[in-house]
């Protein structure tokens, strides 16, 4: 994983949610059958912080609601600069494996399902992003998690280069 992984904490912040996936799983004992549910929740302040978690509950409303509090839990920050992600990047998690790419403005979020939630989330307006391999809705968040979580911002590569902003970019 990622060293410069930003941890936010909770306090004043406006997240919004987003439910990526719901699923009924089934428990059969000698009784009958015992349905329960799991929600995959992202939420996100549109502004560079975003976190995900999975809640799981006999009902759907309980289901959403822990995993709301879940993503609450572990959020972390994302480098967002004019509304695109720094630089190209690629992440694997499980059989998902994603491909994130910085897009001009005025491109939109090309991105598929789960994908798209936690970028919307993160406040991505503009990037070009691809699914390779499974389709699983908890690899996919779980992937593209690990991908924003390589982002690694101008300023950053200075300071860890020691060299000038100026020198990032023009060599």
């Amino acid at each position: 994983m990622a060293k410069n992984i930003k941890k936010v904490k909770t306090s004043d912040l406006e997240l919004k949610d987003r439910l990526v996936a719901i699923n009924r799983v089934t428990k059969v004992t000698k009784g009958g059958r015992t349905f329960s549910f799991s929600a995959i929740v992202v939420v996100g302040n549109e502004d560079g912080i975003v976190g995900w978690g999975l809640g799981k509950a006999s009902e759907v409303t309980a289901a959403i609601a822990k995993g709301v509090d879940a993503a609450k839990k572990n959020l972390v920050k994302v480098p967002v600069i004019n509304g695109t992600i720094p630089h190209s990047q690629e992440a694997k998690f499980g059989g998902a494996n994603v491909l994130l790419k910085p897009a001009s403005s005025g491109t939109g979020v090309k991105a598929g399902g789960a994908m798209r939630a936690v970028l919307e989330s993160v406040g991505v307006h503009d990037i070009l992003a691809k699914s390779k391999g499974s389709s699983n809705p908890h690899n996919l968040v779980k992937a593209t998690f690990a991908a924003l979580l390589e982002m690694r911002d101008p300023y950053t590569v200075a300071e860890h280069r020691g060299i000038t902003l100026d020198k990032v970019f023009n060599g």
